[in-house]
């Protein structure tokens, strides 16, 4: 017998309302955040005019990092030109794919609505802070999750097919950032020490193993081609890193940089190593433990592991949804109310560190400054060119015809490249990382103004040397800029020749 319900059509499944699309509003909100916040900031980071720099210097390798991050940024000055917003919407619109990953991760662990949204909320906060510079770590912290949710893909329907991504993900990682082998020793040892293991013994693995080498290749031979000079910059700036004290928190950092949200990744953790539920999912509890204790042990950075708590987040939420679901009714009121409150405060703590939309003279910015030590190398760039263009039409006709700039750190050399031009400025020089390799110019320079540097140095480099002025800022931010070596110095030729100078003169920073 057919009844009046059964003649009214089913409403058909709408995209725009389903939990994917939810997702995608989230990212899309965070790119929007983060163009606005740059409208608002003061200017370029130090790391991202030297980024910038290098975009302009297309290879397939540099001293400091692999070349994703110069072609992302050579990008964005083809589409936006020098704008500061469209100079990081890439590094923004990396978080936002990895958000969209992180709560379809948490999908295919067999989450809900509410564990998907959890996940994503969980890994809010790093986005926002990932995603308001244009760095290398945007692209290695998309590349890792790429990784996870491709090795989860694997695990939930295996079809071995999913270490073609796997393969892809690990070379474009590589291309990122030198940090992605280490997450790959502990997808290689989590499957030989898990069920997993049987996925090795397919060709998918090794079709997806030749992949990540060939995509890895053309910056292999760069690296060849120029001596491995990243193993010479790595092992300095991590003896630097050790020196001043920058690791000695690695294992207290790993809860400085998730906060509130530290319980529900260790309960991801506990869901992927030891519940009966993620049995299956065991692989990705090895994927975190193992660049842990790798990281710990070589002194690592605390944020060098901040790409593999999404997994994390996406397990926990699911292993949360579960528990949650056995608790009484008003319990389980409670519970929720204070995980999102928590949450929600981690988003707005990383907010006002990281998106400080007052000028810099602000109370807020001020005390966002005293923790995030980045927003001070924000300000002072065109007021330190100017000076140098000042300093410029101070000489004579006949020191300017062979003027060279020589800065002491790639923040000011990369600022001169910037905005040099519009004063009819050289091209810097500089000894520190990819600016060595550029030289010094043909003829070489007879008067330097020199930058970066101590009245000590410069004495014993350079003949008649004398000060010409100090930096300075609009805001009187002190920062590397105008605290470390604020004096800006007019000097004559080195005393070696520049050949011998220039060989002596390469340094790593």
């Amino acid at each position: 017998m057919t009844t009046a319900t059964s003649l009214v059509p089913s409403r058909p499944h709408c995209f725009w309302r389903n939990e994917t699309a939810i997702l995608i509003y989230i990212a899309t909100a965070t790119v929007v955040i983060h163009w606005l916040a740059a409208l608002y900031s003061p200017g370029f980071h130090r790391d991202e005019l030297a980024t910038l720099d290098d975009a302009r210097h297309l290879a397939w390798g540099y001293v400091a990092y692999p070349p994703v991050t110069p072609f992302f940024a050579r990008l964005s000055l083809l589409i936006f030109g020098t704008s500061l917003a469209g100079f990081r919407f890439f590094a923004s619109l990396a978080n936002a794919v990895a958000l969209v990953i992180t709560g379809m991760m948490a999908r295919d662990l067999g989450g809900r609505r509410g564990a998907q949204l959890l996940a994503t909320f969980a890994a809010l906060p790093a986005g926002l802070a990932i995603g308001s510079m244009m760095q290398y770590v945007s692209f290695d912290y998309l590349a890792w999750v790429l990784v996870s949710f491709c090795i989860v893909r694997l695990l939930k329907t295996e079809d071995p097919r999913w270490w073609l991504g796997v393969g892809a993900s690990i070379g474009f990682g590589i291309l990122s950032k030198y940090a992605m082998p280490f997450f790959v020793a502990g997808v290689v040892l989590g499957a030989i020490l898990t069920p997993a293991r049987r996925y090795l013994r397919t060709r998918w693995f090794w079709m997806g193993v030749g992949l990540s080498l060939l995509i890895f290749l053309p910056n292999l031979i760069w690296q060849i081609r120029n001596h491995f000079v990243y193993l010479d910059f790595v092992r300095h700036i991590h003896a630097r890193d050790v020196r001043i004290g920058r690791t000695k928190d690695f294992l207290p950092d790993q809860l400085k940089f998730t906060m509130f949200a530290a319980p529900l990744w260790v309960a991801g953790l506990w869901f992927s190593l030891f519940s009966a539920a993620g049995r299956r999912f065991r692989l990705l509890g090895w994927m975190y433990v193992t660049p842990l204790v790798i990281f710990w042990i070589a002194q690592g950075r605390g944020y060098y592991l901040v790409g593999a708590y999404p997994m994390l987040y996406a397990a926990g939420s699911v292993w949360g949804e579960q528990w949650i679901a056995d608790l009484r009714s008003g319990w389980r009121t409670m519970v929720r109310a204070t995980g999102w409150t928590a949450l929600a405060l981690d988003v707005v703590i990383f907010s006002a560190l990281f998106l400080p939309v007052t000028n810099p003279n602000s109370r807020w910015w001020r005390w966002a400054a005293s923790i995030n030590g980045d927003l001070r190398e924000e300000v002072g760039w065109p007021e330190l060119v100017h000076t140098v263009a000042q300093i410029r039409n101070s000489l004579s006709p006949q020191q300017r015809v062979r003027l060279g700039i020589l800065a002491g750190d790639y923040g000011a050399a990369s600022a001169i490249d910037l905005y040099g031009p519009v004063y009819g400025l050289p091209p810097a020089i500089s000894g520190i990382n990819s600016f060595w390799q550029r030289g010094y110019g043909d003829p070489p320079p007879e008067t330097l103004i020199v930058l970066g540097a101590s009245q000590r140095w410069v004495d014993t480099q350079f003949n008649g040397c004398r000060i010409a002025a100090r930096s300075w800022n609009r805001y009187g931010v002190i920062n590397e800029q105008t605290g470390d070596h604020p004096d800006i110095f007019v000097c004559g030729a080195p005393r070696q020749p520049w050949s011998d100078f220039w060989r002596s003169f390469r340094y790593y920073g």
